[in-house]
């Protein structure tokens, strides 16, 4: 039995809530559970010296946790003075899934950065992140197209990810806290609209893991990816207040 109750293939309680920021040009509050993320994507019309004259957009984020998103203070890592391993490695992993779904030319040169800080964690904040980062990226990249600054095109598709993992020797979908911080095995899995994977990240943490449990895993992921891409596309098309 999960510490949560729920059935192995079966996802947090999910929301997501668009503008939540007035001053954003795309905004997402994601809450997966007890874990919940704010995103905001913020449009700039100048890019990275490196970048400039190529006809090509940018998309980057940055990420970060509040110091007390868990049980105990961490301090801001602006007042340690640089950023831990683990922030590094979530921010790119979160900008490159993103690039994977948004196309550079058909984004005009503009950058877009999407900045996800974790209000509250209780496991899977990478994964959050991602999927709620869509939803604003999405928004942002209307902004543009609402003022002829990029095409409407410029996103691809969708983009969701999600945890999996063997706890107690079974593959269980979107781990918490709980389970995490006691699990087997740990994956992350990023994965567009159609059904390609953008990103896979597992690690072996008890025992090494078998290619049957990886393939279970993939399945867990592809029914938990389906099922929150559904939720982006309903709140993206309700109509606004």
């Amino acid at each position: 039995m999960r510490p949560s109750k729920r059935a192995p293939d079966q996802l947090r309680s999910i929301k997501l809530e668009r503008h939540v920021s007035p001053y954003a040009e795309g905004s997402c509050l994601i809450c997966c559970g007890n874990t919940q993320v704010l995103c905001t994507a913020s449009v700039e019309t100048t890019l990275p010296h490196w970048r400039r004259g190529m006809g090509l957009g940018w998309v980057t984020a940055e990420y970060g946790m509040l110091p007390r998103a868990t049980g105990t203070r961490m301090r801001r890592e602006a007042a340690i003075g640089k950023q831990s391993g683990r922030t590094q490695e979530i921010q790119r992993l979160i900008g490159r899934s993103l690039r994977a779904v948004v196309d550079m030319k058909a984004l005009g040169e503009n950058q877009i950065t999407i900045d996800c800080d974790v209000l509250q964690a209780d496991g899977g904040t990478r994964t959050a992140a991602i999927t709620g980062a869509f939803v604003a990226l999405s928004d942002a990249i209307g902004w543009l197209a609402a003022r002829d600054l990029c095409s409407k095109s410029a996103l691809r598709d969708h983009l969701a990810a999600v945890s999996c993992g063997i706890y107690r020797d079974q593959a269980v979908l979107d781990l918490d806290y709980a389970e995490d911080s006691d699990a087997q095995t740990d994956a992350n899995f990023v994965m567009t609209g159609g059904g390609d994977f953008v990103e896979i990240q597992g690690t072996a943490e008890a025992k090494p893991f078998s290619a049957a449990e990886l393939g279970e895993m993939i399945t867990l992921a592809q029914k938990g990816i389906g099922e929150l891409i559904e939720v982006q596309k309903s709140v993206l098309e309700a109509p606004q207040k």
